[in-house]
Formats: C-alpha cells, structure tokens, sequence
C-alpha cells in the first residue's frame, strides 16, 4: 500500500472553486477522463448537496506496468461521491475504480475549504491510497501509479484554473450583454490579464 498526499491553494474563493470542481471535467489538461454520468443528486436535510457520478477514464499506463498485470485494456471506471456543504463551506469528495479491483485499488479523497486566514482562497486537500494485489513488484507499481497520481494532480489544478477562467469570461459576457455591449468571451478573457 502507497499512500500519496498533497495541499494546495488556490487564489479563488470557496464558492468558485466549487463551482469549477463540479464542472471540471471533460477539459483539455486531463483528456483521459472522457465520460461523466451523474447517476444520483440530492440534498439532504442540512441543505448538503450529495452527488454519485460514475467517471469513465483511460488509465495511461506504460507499457511495462501492462505487461506486468497482464492487461493491455486500460479503460476503468470510477465511482465518485461528494458532498457540498454550504453552511460549513466544505466541498469533499471520494473516489475509488470500480475496475480490475481484483489487482488494483485507488481510493481519493480531495477536500476543498477556504483558507483560515484569507477567504479569498481556497485549499486543496488530496490523499490517495493505492494498493497492488496479486502481481510481483507490487511496491514498484504502486511508487508508479503514485508519481502518476501526483502528475495528474498538477493537470487536475490547471484545469480548475482553466475551468475558472472560462466560468469567468461567460460570467463577463452576460454582464456585458445585460449593459447592452456585446464582448467576446476572448476579448474578457484577454482583460482579465
């Protein structure tokens, strides 16, 4: 068992970060995540938003690890549960695959809060634990699939930031459209900078 953790901040409030984790995906940064079915939402009592979705992905493995377990077919599916609680201002959310379990498991956790000391920002907190069965050199595959994780983790901030940027520009383009001038995603894009 391999056990992967980062924290990272955002400079964006809680409620925008937010906005953009529930719209993440699909997105140009992390193209192996090509399908999101959300299969249950629901608020609950406490007025927290609960999401299942089920996330279809193509896993990049190299060729070695392949060779290793056996399976050149790498495409696997991912159960997600989050909750959002906008009282508590906390958004968390875990995953697991639900396939080739019978060698492999990923359970995530990302957890999203606003930073204690300025509101305007954001933290990211990520842990993954990943465990190889039934294979030999299950220790090297899981230090793989972890530097893989942390890879992908860098792609999924890049996409946030490009997911808010874009959530941004079409928030501009409303304005602009509702004060009766017309400007371009782009050209709001291009201001903000």
């Amino acid at each position: 068992m391999k056990i992967w953790t980062s924290e990272h901040i955002f400079n964006h409030p809680w409620e925008t970060v937010t906005k953009a984790a529930m719209q993440k995906y699909p997105n140009p940064m992390n193209p192996s995540v090509f399908g999101v079915d959300v299969l249950d939402r629901a608020i609950d009592k406490q007025g927290r938003l609960h999401s299942k979705r089920l996330l279809s992905t193509e896993w990049g493995l190299p060729s070695i690890v392949k060779s290793i377990i056996g399976n050149t077919r790498t495409c696997t599916y991912i159960k997600e549960h989050s909750v959002v609680d906008p009282k508590e201002k906390t958004f968390e959310l875990q995953s697991t695959n639900i396939t080739f379990t019978n060698m492999v498991s990923v359970d995530e956790r990302l957890t999203y809060k606003p930073h204690p000391e300025d509101t305007e920002k954001t933290i990211l907190t990520q842990e993954a634990i990943i465990s190889v069965k039934g294979v030999s050199l299950s220790s090297y595959l899981e230090g793989v699939m972890a530097s893989t994780i942390s890879a992908n983790a860098g792609k999924g901030r890049e996409a946030m930031e490009w997911v808010i940027r874009r959530l941004n520009a079409e928030i501009e383009e409303l304005a602009a459209t509702a004060r009766g001038t017309i400007r371009t995603p782009m050209a709001a894009a291009v201001t903000e900078k």
